[in-house]
Parts: structure tokens; sequence; C-alpha cells
């Protein structure tokens, strides 16, 4: 029998209403949106459920709402005994790894990110920095369209590698506008502007980096329960200072989703659940892992359906 891996999204998967039917149907949920909400000072429920969309899209809301969202989802399946072998999530979605595996509790989990959104936010001024996504060319066409159009003071770098055929470049506007020309004239299928607010994963995060090592240097983090694969170095660790020192890292690191993924796949886990808003992780891991089994588990509907499967597996 294969493993079974609980994977987390990341920034970008936000929507109003989030959470709101689970927190509705199940104890469990509404619990975790109570945690969040009492460690924060603020109805960060109130948020996921009803938005508005422009406050859930500030960087500071968004990683503390998809976190607290992808963790009420989780308890409701870990009230009724689903099982994991191992975890992993995409950026932001490492927090929720970790506290999926007992790393950290939901409390200091939910505080670290909202410090962590703040800090990537605060980081470059708004329109220094962007990102898009590239489709088509390989890995090392990317870098090598970033180191050509990177020069001093703009900077371009490959910050997620998200599908064979898919990475995001981020770094300075100019520099990125340059990369994306160049990716164009060498067959990329599109090169897609992004609407965030910062160059994420990029080395114009140093500063957030910086920021926030010692925030998380003074977490008492846990030995792990699963192996968590993290982003910055596509590898399962469980010792809670390798764990702190892959956030750290992952901050102005790219996001290795491919290795990572392959990485799981060769260590024997054959099915994957997106656990949390939306199902872009699952749509990835098919083009990294094509024999491998998906799940989405976000609202009421997904956990009964998910639950009916795994038992009759």
């Amino acid at each position: 029998m294969g493993k079974v891996a609980f994977i987390f999204p990341g920034q970008g998967s936000q929507f109003a209403g989030m959470g709101k039917d689970l927190a509705r149907r199940y104890p469990e949920a509404r619990e975790v949106f109570e945690r969040a909400d009492a460690a924060l000072g603020e109805p960060l429920s109130a948020l996921c459920f009803e938005g508005p969309e422009e406050r859930l899209r500030l960087t500071a809301n968004t990683q503390p709402a998809i976190l607290a969202a992808s963790l009420a989802a989780l308890a409701v399946l870990r009230a009724r005994g689903a099982r994991c072998d191992g975890v992993a999530g995409h950026s932001l979605g490492e927090y929720s790894a970790i506290g999926a595996a007992g790393g950290l509790p939901v409390e200091a989990l939910v505080r670290t990110v909202r410090r962590r959104g703040e800090l990537m936010q605060d980081a470059v001024p708004v329109g220094v920095g962007a990102m898009a996504a590239v489709l088509g060319p390989a890995r090392d066409v990317v870098e090598a369209c970033c180191r050509e159009a990177s020069g001093p003071g703009a900077e371009v770098v490959a910050a997620n590698f998200n599908a064979p055929e898919q990475t995001v470049i981020a770094g300075h506007a100019a520099a990125v506008a340059r990369a994306g020309e160049l990716l164009a004239a060498r067959g990329a299928k599109r090169v897609v502007p992004l609407p965030v607010s910062a160059p994420f994963h990029s080395p114009l995060m140093a500063p957030a980096r910086h920021g926030l090592e010692p925030v998380l240097a003074a977490l008492p983090f846990a030995e792990l329960a699963a192996p968590l694969y993290n982003n910055v170095d596509a590898v399962p660790v469980t010792a809670g200072a390798a764990v702190r020192d892959g956030l750290v890292r992952q901050v102005d690191a790219p996001v290795r989703w491919v290795e990572l993924v392959e990485r799981m796949a060769a260590d024997g886990f054959d099915t994957f659940v997106e656990i949390g808003p939306g199902s872009v992780l699952s749509g990835l891991v098919r083009r990294i892992a094509r024999a491998a089994a998906t799940a989405q588990v976000g609202t009421p509907e997904q956990v009964e359906a998910y639950l009916e499967k795994a038992v009759k597996s």
C-alpha cells in the first residue's frame, strides 16, 4: 500500500468564504478558527468567511487566513482518523504542513505567519518588484534568461519551480520584464505577470528573512510526527532545528516544488491530499508525478468524499 501525503496551499489560493461551511458543520474546524482569532486578537475568521476580498489579498492577512482555513480542514480529517505518512506545503503552506506534523500549535503558527506576511510586504516598496509565471521553457532556459536579464541593481531569478513547464520568476520589475521578453523570444508559450504585492522567494526578500529569523528562533519547534519535505532543499526533515532552518532560508530562496514532489513519489507516496482552499497543488502534482492520485479537502462535501474513499481503500 502506498503512502499518503497531506499537502497545503500557499498564497494565491485564498477566497472570501473559505472555511465558512466547514466551521458551520464541524466543531473541530470551528475551534481552529476560534483559536486563530484569539491568538491574533481580531476576527480573522470573519475575514475568511466574509471578506472583503481587497483586505483578504493583503499579504499580512492572506497568510494567516489561508493557514487557518487549511488547519481547520485538517482538524476535521484528523478527528475522523485520516491517515498521513508525510507532509509538504507550497511556500506559506509549509507552515500548515508543520502544524499537521505537530511541530507548532495553531496559535504560534498564525502569529508567525502574520509577522512573516508583514515582513515580506515591507521588504520591497510596492512597484519596485514583480513576479511572472513562465509557461513552456525548461528550467535551464528560464535560469539562463534570468541571468541575462539581470544587472547591477536589477536582479531577476527563478523563484518557484512549480511544474516541469511552469516556473515563476521574481525580482526587480524592470529585470522581470526583460527576462519575459527574452523568454518569449526563446519559445515561451506565455509569460503572465502575477498580481502580487512583492517579489517573493527572490534575493529582494533578504530583509524579510533577517527579520523573521529571530521570530523563528524564539519558537519551541517539536520533533515532527511525520516527515516534512521542505521547499528549500526538497528533502524530508523531522528535527525541530532543521524545520526552523528551512523556514528561514525559504523566504528568499526558490520553492523547489518539482523536486519535492519527485522525491516524495520516489519515497513511495502515491496519494497527495491537498488540504485547504483551492486545487492548484493537485494540478501541479498531476503534472509532476503522473501516476499519483490526488484529492482536495477544503469543503464539507470534499471532506466526506475523501473520507468515504479513504475508508474503502
